[in-house]
């Protein structure tokens, strides 16, 4: 049985909302939550980027039932992995055993803001298979001395640590990060519905384990309205993680998507209060073999009444279907 999941997106929205809609979506019977984990919004429309490990924290005391994980965190520049292997064994101890700890390669967006330069994929992936290895031996307890190609430790140690470590999901666009999450990951992680993706996973040593998806969707009564907020904060979308990786600000994701017109935004996400449009864009990760699959309510001030209509409505016709 697929679950379904909301967005904690901070790129749209701060803090104190942020946890106030992780609540409303407990309520409302979501499955579990994502957040996402950026230094910048994409676009400066968006216009919010809160240090997400303090809403995690405050999210975990403010809920009781929901599962929740980054989605996803990049702990090989702008944070040691060090520091990463301290904050989700908290974030897991406060929600008394509901974080997972996702993790990516990242975003040139939020990681060349401390001045350590960009490197390629094959280092970037290099770099997140040492920080995974840091990471777990830094939840065995003890003290870690690590002296690897790209970090280093001297003696270090988490002090307060779960009885239970949170899972590690990876996030996948091709081979050389399933082969990476096949293999040292509890979860893969995916924002494209590709069985391909879930194959290569499998190959590597994934069969069984979950994947996580990811699906914009923008709520609305009026469809005309959707479509409008849909292009002015999502329409960075269009161009693909390949090219939106190594973008470094807003206002180069603004340059890039200049020319993506609202129809061309309408044809990825669907816009409106059409329940079957919303259904058929989650069924194709459901149909790509994804176990969870999360969705992204474009607009911050729609995210109550989003949250409403999918506890009437959305989330019904998805587990029926």
């Amino acid at each position: 049985m697929t679950e379904f999941g909301y967005t904690l997106m901070g790129e749209q929205s701060g803090p104190s909302q942020l946890v106030g809609d992780a609540v409303a979506a407990e309520r409302a019977g979501f499955d579990f939550a994502v957040a996402s984990d950026h230094y910048f919004p994409w676009l400066a429309d968006q216009g919010h980027s809160p240090f997400v490990w303090s809403v995690l924290g405050a999210v975990a005391q403010a809920t009781q039932r929901i599962p929740f994980m980054t989605y996803v965190t990049c702990p090989i520049i702008r944070y040691h992995p060090a520091v990463i292997a301290q904050a989700a064994a908290t974030v897991q101890l406060l929600s008394q055993g509901r974080f997972s700890l996702g993790l990516g390669a990242g975003e040139n967006l939020n990681e060349h803001v401390v001045g350590g330069g960009w490197p390629g994929v094959d280092v970037r992936h290099r770099m997140l298979r040492e920080a995974i290895e840091v990471i777990y031996e830094l939840w065995s307890g003890e003290y870690v001395t690590y002296d690897g190609e790209y970090f280093q430790l001297d003696s270090a140690k988490v002090w307060d640590l779960p009885d239970e470590q949170p899972p590690i999901g990876v996030a996948v666009s091709g081979a050389q990060s399933c082969e990476l999450a096949g293999e040292l990951a509890d979860a893969m992680i995916a924002v494209e519905p590709k069985a391909e993706l879930g194959q290569m996973f499998d190959a590597a040593g994934g069969i069984g384990k979950p994947r996580v998806g990811q699906v914009a969707v923008c709520y609305d009564q009026d469809a005309g309205e959707a479509v409008h907020r849909a292009h002015e904060q999502f329409r960075w979308f269009a161009g693909g993680w390949r090219v939106n990786a190594e973008l470094p600000g807003p206002q180069a994701f603004a340059a890039a998507s200049q020319y993506v017109r609202p129809e061309d935004v309408a044809e990825q996400i669907p816009c409106g209060p059409d329940v079957k449009r919303h259904v058929d864009a989650v069924h194709q990760f459901v149909d790509a073999g994804f176990t969870h699959v999360a969705l992204v309510q474009v607009g911050a001030d729609h995210q109550q009444e989003f949250i409403a209509w999918a506890n009437q409505e959305l989330l019904p016709a998805l587990r029926t279907a």
